[in-house]
């Protein structure tokens, strides 16, 4: 928001430099990004001064130029060799002292030593057009003879740069979206800090209509877009250029002048806040305006020439035919203000936040009216800036207001009140503030006190601040203006012990497993939680984004693949191929079933997962290893250890075949006994690699962190001392149906023996000639041992013998 100096200065009295304004800004929380002069003058007149012109003589070569002698009340007279027709002796002149930088429009020049045919010259006499102040080159200068020699232009002409306040506004401030919002808050602070000051504006108590000939009639169809309508017609105006001094407070801004009509209403939004429209009131058909929304799919045009098609949640400002205008976001083609425009309708409304927003953002336009109009104007300021654009249209365009102010206001919007209690604020802020100057901050800020008790207040806060609704509000806004370095920082530190919870776990075991990870040549990744729209077409239990910036940010993600797999995109375009990430991060759900009005978070749920991608090449330009691609088997080594390294135990967790087909081409899915699902991992589908631009293989593993550190709860990791007895291997070749997994196998063989069996590996698969139709065989290792005595061969073979038999049983499986 840029801000002028000396247009704040119209509405509150201080003597503060702009610097120690922008201090008081940034103090209040308004904070001020950069302060920059703004010259009315470029360059400011510097280095021009009141001359005398003491000699004039005809040049010995020439017939057109004079040598002067010319005082600038030093003690030694400058030459000067001047061409103006009118340059005489005894003249008051100005005078561009030698470094001078003159300008030609966006040519620039400085004032040298030279010589002009053959006589040296040292500055130059100059004309109006040449210093800025005026368009005549008829001849130089000639001042009054009372003028002060020696004295500097910019003295002499009176001339006052302005300032620049760049403003960094906040969401929630939008009533300080003008200079009267940033005046009020500088107030504030002003009579806080002990200056003598006040707040002023124009009045507008008399409002003279002029006569009724054109009346303008309003019907609001759509009262929860627009709360408040309110138009003036204004006949007879003259439609030109601006005066210079509205043009200079715009351009101060950053404002394009236009004409006088548009300046004005730009004037009155960076003056106010609040926007206004103005209409050619021949195009407003019907002499009547009607606020709704039109059918899915009406064509619509804008000022700029292109064609839009409206939604049904856009809301239009329409006479008794067609749409004239996008309310709060862009004017429609024809209905606005042109040099032939005579009759002119102003508009002045609230139209709710939300509607204005989506409109702005489903149509790609963004003003300087829908800025504000999205995040919330004054309701109760809509008739006095209306007023004063049509007391500015009479002053300006020569023209005569033609009906009483139509406002349409069907639901008042009620000022929230708020109770504060003085022991809130000081618990909130940390310091005992006196109730008299909460009592005065409140008032300045514009807040009225309806109840005054012992122990607080009861405050009704201007509908103006849409951020003030709550008793914390309030106490920030006291705060800002009391200021946070008047509170002072305890001497005392205040704390409690608290007992390591199941929070300060799971982020240990976090950063454990990171560690490890890193140590193993992995990089940690960050994506966003917000996710493409596309990825979850047809899911039912996403949650999804009410208001999205865009269809690339439309759900909360379920997975942390998709976010996965464009980082890898994104470096593998970049020639970087060779990849292992890991993430971790939440994942969101939606159970429709679960929803309840009563308790709407019911029907979500937030987990946090952990997600690993391994792809490209594991060894690469080695000259002691050729080159070898990752495999989905490097990946379980991760998993496995990752388990190992926070304690989860194998007998206590299941191995299946996954289902999950969208993802994997080929996969495993790990659960709890219970059925809880901790991890799912495999081979990435080709389908979805192709989504990516993808032509390696990527392998995945999702884990469940929120589920993991549940079933780890109870575990401890211990250091298991080196058992003194040996260990027993056995293997055993088994004939097995062609659907037999070896994760079966392998729950059968620990639930056979869960204290003595401590490994078993699939080391050999064999399918083809010599085995029955439908068979394949699987030659298993399994690793015995007793860390208290040496097994000897009955133990061994009672145990081998069980095994067997269980395998028979269940899998219909033959020893071979």
């Amino acid at each position: 928001m840029n801000i002028s100096y000396k247009w704040l200065k119209e509405y509150v009295d201080f003597d503060l430099s702009p610097q120690q304004v922008c201090d008081a800004l940034t103090s209040t929380g308004l904070e001020v990004d950069a302060l920059e002069e703004v010259q009315s003058i470029r360059g400011g007149l510097k280095g021009l001064y009141v001359g005398q012109v003491l000699t004039c003589e005809a040049h010995p070569d020439s017939d057109h130029l004079h040598v002067t002698t010319v005082d600038l009340g030093r003690d030694v007279p400058s030459q000067i060799v001047c061409g103006a027709p009118n340059v005489a002796a005894g003249q008051k002149v100005i005078v561009a002292d030698l470094g001078c930088v003159l300008y030609d429009g966006d040519k620039e020049f400085v004032i040298k030593k030279s010589k002009l045919r053959g006589v040296e010259s040292c500055g130059m006499i100059c004309a109006e057009d040449e210093i800025g102040i005026g368009t005549s080159h008829a001849g130089i200068i000639v001042l009054p003879d009372d003028a002060v020699v020696g004295t500097p232009a910019a003295e002499y002409y009176h001339l006052e740069s302005d300032w620049l306040i760049e403003i960094d506004i906040t969401a929630n401030r939008a009533d300080a979206l003008s200079h009267w919002g940033v005046a009020r808050d500088l107030y504030a602070w002003l009579v806080q800090n002990g200056y003598k000051t006040s707040l002023h504006r124009p009045v507008a108590d008399c409002f003279p209509v002029d006569n009724h000939d054109l009346p303008i009639t309003v019907e609001i169809e759509n009262t929860e877009a627009c709360r408040r309508y309110a138009c003036v017609s204004i006949m007879g105006c003259e439609v030109k250029e601006s005066p210079e001094w509205l043009k200079a407070k715009l351009t101060t801004v950053g404002l394009r002048p236009i004409n006088n009509i548009v300046d004005i209403t730009n004037y009155i939004m960076f003056a106010y806040g609040q926007p206004l429209h103005t209409f050619d009131a021949d195009m407003v058909k019907g002499s009547k305006i009607v606020v709704k929304t039109m059918p899915e799919g009406t064509p619509f045009v804008t000022l700029d020439g292109v064609e839009h098609k409206l939604s049904d949640r856009d809301l239009a400002i329409c006479n008794a035919e067609e749409p004239m205008c996008i309310a709060g976001v862009f004017g429609g083609k024809g209905s606005g203000t042109y040099e032939t425009t005579r009759n002119v309708v102003l508009e002045s409304a609230y139209f709710h936040p939300t509607w204005i927003r989506k409109s702005a953002r489903r149509h790609g336009l963004s003003t300087d009216a829908s800025f504000r109009f999205e995040r919330g104007i004054d309701p109760n300021g809509v008739i006095y800036a209306l007023q004063q654009a049509a007391l500015m249209c009479k002053e300006l365009a020569g023209g005569k207001i033609s009906m009483d102010i139509c406002d349409v206001y069907p639901s008042p919007i009620a000022n929230p009140q708020v109770n504060l209690k003085y022991d809130y604020v000081h618990q909130l802020v940390g310091k005992d503030i006196p109730a008299e100057t909460i009592k005065s901050i409140c008032q300045t800020l514009e807040m009225k006190i309806l109840e005054e008790t012992a122990e607080g207040l009861k405050l009704e806060v201007p509908a103006y601040r849409v951020d003030v609704q709550r008793p914390c509000d309030v106490v920030e806004d006291i705060l800002r203006i009391y200021g946070y370095n008047n509170v002072e920082i305890p001497t005392q530190l205040k704390s409690s012990l608290v007992i390591k919870g199941e929070e300060d776990r799971k982020h240990k075991l976090q950063n454990l497993v990171s560690e490890q990870l890193v140590g193993a040549g992995f990089n940690e990744i960050l994506n966003n939680s917000l996710s493409k729209s596309a990825f979850y077409e047809d899911k039912q239990d996403v949650v999804r984004i009410m208001n999205p910036l865009s269809s690339d940010l439309g759900v909360m993600r379920q997975t942390l693949l998709y976010g996965g797999l464009e980082s890898i995109e994104h470096n593998v375009k970049r020639k970087n191929a060779n990849l292992k990430f890991f993430e971790f991060g939440n994942c969101y759900f939606f159970d429709p079933e679960k929803a309840n009005d009563d308790n709407p978070m019911q029907a979500y749920k937030e987990e946090n997962y952990m997600g690993i991608w391994v792809t490209g090449k594991r060894v690469e330009g080695s000259w002691a290893h050729p080159n070898e691609d990752t495999t989905y088997y490097e990946l379980a080594a991760y998993v496995q250890n990752i388990l190992s390294r926070i304690g989860m135990k194998q007998g206590v967790i299941v191995q299946k075949k996954t289902e999950n087909a969208d993802f994997f081409s080929a996969g495993v899915q790990i659960e709890t006994r219970g059925g809880k699902k901790l991890i799912e991992m495999g081979i990435v589908s080709k389908k979805l690699l192709k989504q990516f631009d993808l032509q390696q293989p990527v392998y995945f593993a999702e884990l469940n962190w929120t589920q993991l550190m549940k079933a780890t709860k109870k575990n401890e990791v211990t250091f298991t001392e080196i058992s003194k007895h040996p260990a027993v291997s056995r293997d055993l070749a088994l004939l097995i149906d062609q659907n037999v997994e070896f994760a079966q196998i392998e729950q059968i063989a620990r639930q056979t023996e869960k204290k003595l069996l401590k490994s078993i590996e699939l080391f050999d698969v064999y399918e083809g000639k010599n085995l029955p139709a439908g068979k394949k065989s699987y030659a298993v290792n399994f690793i015995l041992q007793d860390t208290e005595k040496t097994m000897n061969d009955k133990q061994i073979d009672a145990i081998m013998q069980k095994l067997i038999q269980n395998l028979k049983k269940q899998l219909n499986a033959e020893l071979r």
